[in-house]
């Protein structure tokens, strides 16, 4: 070999070399990253998961669902139940989730798609933390993009758009099991009401009379079938009577003073906290008897534009340890359906005496003048 081909071969080595040195320590050169898992592990870990935060705002987790023995609570609720299908649904999507592209790595811009660091106040981002048995795994998801998120793993420079989409809720009354109670209506036998203030009453369900078949009119054919079928029985019937009334007033149909078809049937709570965080010092209460001889004791109490309730049910286990110790808030719809004031369930009081409203094509007359003809008299037939 020429001496003068050795030099050009070494410097074309040495030109490959220095590029190859520049391009790698470039800090934004894109990679291509389609189609890579966003937490590696996790899909192979769902399993093996103990606990999951989500931090925002704050260095301290603002939800924390962790399992306490064979059962999923909400930390920041006193441990109260958790909603599993909500968990199992943002796990399987962190596990799903795959890269789609790489983005900035710039932390000037990670406010801009909500990846910046979200213990920080104002923090658009969230940051969830997942603990399984693998270890810990942190990943902040910032705002949505197309049908995914903005990205970044804790700890990275590099951020990105993984796909599909993760949505997360950063409020821990989201993330509590809100079955309450699921009672039907035909269950119940009797309602008690001592409200905060007023009458109270009761209400209590009866069984009508079956209606007494009409009597057939004349004898029957001769040729009709000597062994008819007879109709099957009716089911009996049966209403809500009201005990209380005060006098001088008259209950309401059978159909007002029925408890709503939806009074205990999918009762959800909207979120829970310990009953000392709650003014219960002004109760109003309903006591509802069930056909089986148990009773369910609610006390509720209107705290702003918040109802609280308590819910006492001796016989129900399961409810007594779901519910001892904590106040529930309610749709107010739902409160206002168990706490109805005794005015509701009565026939509204008549007008007072000539209080009633003139016809409004009525006009004043004064005393002593005589009343316009209301139609002119026809004129008087001539006679022949």
């Amino acid at each position: 070999m020429s001496r003068q081909r050795f030099i050009v071969l070494l410097v074309a080595a040495l030109l490959a070399i220095s590029g190859a040195m520049y391009l790698s320590t470039q800090p934004n050169l894109v990679r291509d990253v389609h189609g890579l898992p966003l937490i590696p592990s996790l899909a192979g870990e769902l399993n093996s998961v103990t606990a999951l935060s989500v931090l925002k705002g704050s260095a301290t987790p603002v939800v924390t669902v962790h399992r306490q023995g064979e059962q999923w609570t909400v930390a920041e609720r006193a441990d109260y139940p958790a909603d599993v299908p909500k968990l199992r649904k943002l796990l399987v999507a962190l596990g799903d989730a795959k890269l789609r592209e790489e983005k900035t790595s710039d932390p000037a811009n990670y406010s801009i798609i909500g990846v910046e660091d979200p213990t920080k106040a104002g923090a658009s981002g969230a940051q969830v933390e997942v603990i399984a048995k693998d270890g810990k795994h942190d990943v902040i998801v910032g705002k949505p993009v197309d049908q995914g998120n903005f990205v970044r793993r804790a700890g990275e420079k590099t951020s990105y758009v993984a796909e599909p989409g993760i949505s997360i809720e950063a409020e821990p009354r989201f993330w509590i099991d809100t079955r309450l109670l699921d009672i039907p209506t035909d269950k119940i036998q009797g309602i008690q009401f001592k409200p905060e203030t007023g009458p109270g009453y009761s209400l209590h369900r009866v069984t009508e009379a079956p209606p007494k078949p009409a009597d057939a009119k004349g004898s029957a054919p001769a040729a009709a079938p000597a062994a008819a079928a007879s109709p099957a029985a009716a089911p009996a019937a049966s209403k809500f009577v009201l005990d209380g009334v005060p006098s001088g007033r008259l209950a309401s149909d059978s159909q007002t003073l029925a408890p709503s078809p939806t009074l205990l049937s999918n009762l959800a709570d909207d979120d829970v906290a310990p009953i000392g965080n709650v003014d219960f010092s002004k109760p109003s209460i309903v006591t509802i008897t069930l056909a089986d001889g148990s009773v369910i004791t609610i006390t509720g109490s209107a705290a702003g534009e918040k109802r609280w309730i308590q819910v006492a049910a001796p016989k129900d286990a399961s409810l007594s340890a779901k519910a001892n110790g904590r106040a529930f808030e309610i749709a107010t719809y739902r409160y206002d359906a168990l706490f109805r004031p005794l005015e509701q369930l009565l026939v509204p009081k008549p007008p007072p005496p000539g209080k009633k409203s003139a016809s409004p094509d009525a006009k004043s007359v004064s005393p002593g003048a005589k009343s316009p003809p209301s139609a002119k008299k026809p004129a008087t037939a001539p006679q022949p």
